[in-house]
């Protein structure tokens, strides 16, 4: 099993984007026995931001039921791949494969400016699934 975190502070907009793409790829490649997904903030928010819900709602998610949570150094430790959202500089005591994506924060900004973001969001997870499915850089962790 391959684990990956989708991290950022408050887990209510770009980790959460990240969240829902993710999940889909993995239904949408027949991974679900191979990849586990987490997903949380060092800092949890109480909701999902609302123009992340809105922009996500456009292309057939529904995030109104999420709540942002937290997770921890335990957890991040035991992951094969961390992508922190352009807002962590985590320092994990492990041979975690830690990637800052450097997403631009969609809190507050025009849905326009979000709909740019999701994509962005979108463009890294495809990638990180297909190096996923190829199996480039990627060994699992050993306990």
């Amino acid at each position: 099993m391959t684990r990956i975190a989708l991290v950022c502070v408050q887990n209510a907009g770009r980790s959460q984007m990240a969240t829902a793409y993710a999940e889909r790829e993995r239904s949408t490649r027949g991974l679900e026995d191979e990849v586990e997904i987490l997903s949380g903030g060092t800092h949890p928010a109480d909701a999902v931001h609302d123009e992340v819900e809105e922009a996500m709602a456009e292309e057939g998610f529904d995030l109104a039921g999420r709540t942002p949570t937290s997770i921890t150094t335990d957890e991040l430790e035991s992951c094969d791949v961390v992508a922190t959202m352009g807002c962590s500089t985590l320092d994990l005591d492990t041979e975690v494969d830690v990637r800052d994506w450097a997403l631009e924060d969609p809190h507050g900004k025009t849905l326009e400016r979000v709909h740019e973001i999701r994509e962005n969001v979108r463009r890294r997870v495809i990638a990180l699934f297909d190096e996923l499915e190829s199996g480039r850089d990627l060994e699992p962790v050993t306990e």
